[in-house]
């Protein structure tokens, strides 16, 4: 592997950067910050970025095909109007959970938004404990709940054939993987690929790449890992210079670029100082 340049593309010092997502047509990186409750969008070309503000706690974006992006914003799935910065409420989950908001979510390949929930955070993975589930909103809107007692529901994405569903509930340390039928959205035979080890603390945000290995971001790690599913072994480690990476996805030209997304809540002033660049996105 060629050297790795590292660099902060957006010093924005989010407060929870996270969900970042390459939107190929128009050479821009989506992302959110969770609780400052904004949609941002880089134009890599430009080097500009736009925000559109919600009205809650705004937890992970992604395109429509039918045109602007959806995206989960408190405990919603919403369709959010890029130009006129309105949002739409396609569907509510955990309405008996007034302390729930949404956390990661994404795509799948047959359309479905995939996306789980969790309490409010007190502190950084500081809450109250089996409060969430995973759920998913189909094109159709309807909205299938596929289990609870989740955590802090995280990273996820799916085999390059499709057959399995990859996903990380942080507090459980572990990346998971389930049986998954694309035609029915059905997943099922859960089961561990990866135990983190101490040094890479809380597994957050996930994609795979284009041979299938899985780039799991490490919050309080400062990293990103390669992970090979199949073996149950860390290939490679990318380190940050900052502390608390949440997400990344690849983008770019030929998409040979990793956008990694990071926060700067929780840490101190003194931490701050160190580490400038909390909050910022990272091209890899």
């Amino acid at each position: 592997m060629s050297s790795i340049k590292i660099e902060c593309v957006l010093p924005e010092n989010c407060r929870c950067g996270e969900s970042p997502v390459w939107e190929a047509a128009t050479n821009s990186l989506l992302f959110v910050d969770i609780p400052a409750r904004k949609v941002g969008r880089w134009d890599s070309l430009s080097k500009r970025v736009q925000y559109v503000t919600v009205d809650a706690p705004v937890s992970s974006v992604a395109i429509r095909k039918s045109g602007g992006y959806v995206a989960t914003i408190g405990t919603k799935f919403c369709a959010l109007n890029w130009d006129n910065h309105s949002t739409a409420i396609l569907a509510t989950v955990d309405t008996d959970k007034k302390n729930n908001r949404f956390n990661d979510g994404k795509v799948d390949p047959a359309g479905r938004y995939f996306a789980g929930t969790m309490a409010e955070e007190t502190a950084p993975a500081v809450l109250e404990r089996h409060q969430g589930a995973l759920y998913s909103l189909f094109p159709n809107h309807h909205v299938e709940k596929y289990f609870d007692q989740v955590d802090i529901s995280n990273g996820l994405d799916w085999s390059l054939d499709h057959k399995i569903f990859y996903y990380i509930d942080s507090l459980s340390y572990s990346v998971d993987a389930f049986d998954y039928d694309l035609q029915t959205g059905k997943i099922a035979n859960r089961r561990s690929v990866y135990k983190l080890e101490k040094e890479e603390q809380i597994p957050d945000g996930m994609c795979i790449d284009v041979e299938g290995k899985l780039w799991v971001a490490c919050y309080n790690g400062g990293r990103v890992i390669r992970l090979d599913p199949e073996t149950g072994k860390r290939l490679q480690t990318v380190k940050l210079p900052v502390e608390n990476t949440t997400s990344c996805c690849f983008g770019g030209k030929d998409y040979s670029e990793m956008f990694v997304t990071t926060a700067q809540d929780g840490l101190t002033s003194e931490c701050v100082m160190k580490q400038p660049e909390a909050g910022g996105i990272f091209k890899v």
